[in-house]
């Protein structure tokens, strides 16, 4: 099978029913058209700018620029991890901590995919590391960011019955921890939910990309199985690593509850 390009007109008649939407909108008084209209023309923009930077990148495969570009990649990721704090650490302790949390996991483990599963050569080879680094990061920031988001307002809201705790002879650890638990469980649920659906509700991405590229459905379902494992791997590891983080940095060194350390976003 061949792979049907797309045009810039066909693009434009796809465009026609986001537009059709906008102008329901319009008409319902939701208040939504405008939103939705930025919406589509930042994700064009920006979609159009990584094609250009992809198509460079894919060009020199040097291991400098694959580089650059996946630092850029995590720090954005952290920067928005952070941003969807309703209570965010003063300092920005949680874009440091939600960085190195997807750092250690989806780092590490793009890293280890490329070399033991996939055995690409080399293994930065930009068609394969770019790809596979930007689906972990996405997912693993959606946990991060829900895990840190559940911990802080939980935290923020049950201050009294921790401060009990506390004044009980709780360590910090168990005055908060079923808040930690809970944290876990709330960024971990979209990637539960996605590997529960996987296949049966929906077609992931990635597998239906590889179909429409013409791969064979077996081989689009075998690595669609790879990165569900990833995934699950990588946002359970970072989850847990910037809850952990995250938990450390609302207590002192004498176990108080500094809740000085957070503010409004």
């Amino acid at each position: 099978m061949q792979l049907i390009s797309l045009s810039f007109f066909d693009l434009g008649l796809a465009s026609i029913a986001v537009l059709a939407l906008a102008a329901t909108l319009v008409i319902m008084r939701l208040g939504l058209a405008r939103t939705l209209l930025i919406a589509a023309l930042r994700t064009t923009a920006q979609l159009a700018l990584v094609g250009l930077i992809l198509d460079a990148v894919f060009a020199q495969r040097q291991l400098i620029w694959i580089a650059l570009m996946a630092l850029v990649m995590l720090l954005l990721a952290g920067r928005e991890a952070a941003s969807r704090q309703k209570r965010r650490f003063v300092g920005g302790y949680g874009f440091a901590a939600g960085t190195a949390s997807m750092f250690l996991s989806a780092f590490v483990t793009t890293v280890a995919t490329l070399t033991l599963v996939i055995r690409v050569e080399p293994w930065y080879t930009p068609q394969y590391a770019i790809p596979l680094l930007g689906m972990l990061l996405g997912n693993t920031m959606t946990g991060i960011a829900l895990a840190l988001d559940r911990l802080t307002q939980e935290v923020w809201r049950s201050a009294p019955v921790i401060e009990t705790r506390l004044a009980l002879g709780a360590t910090a650890g168990e005055a908060i921890g079923d808040i930690r638990r809970d944290a876990m469980r709330a960024g971990m649920i979209p990637m539960l939910n996605a590997m529960a659906a996987a296949g049966i509700i929906s077609l992931p991405g990635m597998m239906t990309g590889q179909i429409l590229a013409g791969s064979p459905p077996w081989d689009a379902v075998k690595y669609q199985i790879l990165i569900m494992f990833l995934i699950a791997a990588g946002t359970g590891f970072g989850t847990l690593l910037a809850v952990t983080l995250g938990a450390r940095r609302l207590f002192d060194e004498r176990h108080r509850l500094r809740l000085d350390r957070l503010r409004a976003a």
